[in-house]
């Protein structure tokens, strides 16, 4: 499919190189009214049709480029959050965690069901992954060339899900008090853990990257795992230098040989992880929780380990500016990320999802200001 100029352009940018305008990343507003009213379509016709009028949001508010695509995402939420109803899972809110039929009540109850089920399926599913498995690479090249299609030619898609595997910390499924402690007083059972995750994530890397080069995909991917909250990272990082970091690199390696810029999502203060996220390997960084310390002009101001500068994908604060902010501060932290971004591999969108109850002016601000940008750049 031959793109349009501003899709084009966005190719250009995540390429790293220069162009007039600056790319928009898509925005992801959870309230299904202000989609519908962005869109320009009837009232219920998300719930009908959510795949079309979600695009046509992300056409209305200037996006170029789309990686993460969860047209449907907002469906289990209702304009004031989660209902009381809503499943409750590991780290929302369940009154019992149970795994493969025990109990998930203490650090000990985690590393049995390591032990006795995760780590011998990992064993298995090293063994049986082929990286040589052609079927793989043309599988993921289908599946990103399909939703090509389905955007058209005015936004670009990216390569998300499928395309990247790392180690990660297991809170998410045994929850945050049995898995943390089990983090703190079991360093050696966490560390296979990671080692085990990281030897099938080398494969399964390997396999994606083939079929980035042979597809002809953006070699850009935005590794997205929360490591950090307000207060920090949610471990030492001290920690993470002797049994996740090594790790980690080790998984990336197929990526960034074949030439794959790697981004870090932030949620948090993650500014202790920047400089060693850097060395490991990562090429730039997206999602930053300003009022959390992190510390945008600072990270612009870095280079990779190869001394070259880092891609940013910079967005208006979704905790701060847009819900509680006017939009003149909207307006005013737009200029502000653009002033003080690198002058190569900008990217504007949104810190992160949007929950509802976001002013309508706040994102009609943010969408003249995204429009702004992706036709002059820095004018």
């Amino acid at each position: 499919m031959k793109l349009d100029e501003a899709a084009e352009m966005t190719r250009a940018v995540l390429d790293m190189k220069p162009a007039k305008g600056i790319p928009q990343w898509l925005i992801h507003v959870m309230e299904i009214g202000m989609i519908e009213q962005v869109a320009g379509v009837e009232k219920g016709a998300y719930v009908k049709e959510p795949e079309r009028v979600y695009l046509q949001f992300q056409r209305n508010a200037a996006t170029t480029f789309i990686d993460q695509y969860i047209p449907t995402n907002p469906m289990s939420m209702t304009d004031h959050g989660y209902d009381s109803g809503s499943q409750r899972g590991a780290t929302t809110g369940a009154q019992e965690i149970v795994r493969d039929g025990i109990v998930i009540d203490s650090p000990e109850s985690v590393c049995t069901h390591l032990e006795q089920f995760v780590f011998p399926q990992l064993r298995q599913a090293i063994a049986d992954f082929r990286v040589d498995d052609e079927a793989a690479v043309e599988a993921l090249i289908a599946g990103e060339r399909k939703v090509q299609d389905e955007f058209g030619p005015s936004i670009l898609k990216v390569p998300y899900g499928g395309f990247f595997s790392f180690p990660g910390l297991a809170y998410g499924h045994y929850g945050y008090e049995a898995y943390f402690c089990a983090y703190a007083l079991y360093p050696e059972v966490m560390e296979q853990y990671f080692k085990l995750s990281a030897d099938l994530a080398v494969k399964r890397n390997t396999v994606a990257a083939r079929a980035i080069i042979q597809g002809g995909l953006p070699r850009v991917l935005r590794l997205d795992h929360d490591m950090a909250d307000s207060r920090g990272t949610l471990v030492r990082e001290e920690t993470l230098d002797q049994i996740w970091f090594p790790h980690f690199a080790r998984s990336i390696e197929p990526l960034l040989k074949a030439g794959i810029r790697l981004l870090w999502h932030c949620d948090g203060n993650l500014m202790k992880m920047v400089p060693r996220l850097i060395e490991a390997g990562i090429g730039g960084f997206q999602g930053f929780q300003y009022e959390d310390g992190m510390d945008y002009i600072k990270i612009c101001g870095m280079k990779t380990r190869d001394g070259a500068p880092l891609m940013i994908w910079a967005g208006v604060s979704v905790t701060r500016t847009l819900p509680w902010g006017t939009s003149d501060d909207v307006t005013k932290e737009m200029k502000w990320l653009v002033d003080n971004g690198p002058r190569v591999g900008l990217v504007l969108g949104g810190s992160s999802s949007m929950a509802p109850g976001v002013p309508l002016a706040n994102i009609r601000a943010m969408i003249a200001g995204r429009t702004y940008y992706r036709t002059h750049g820095r004018g």
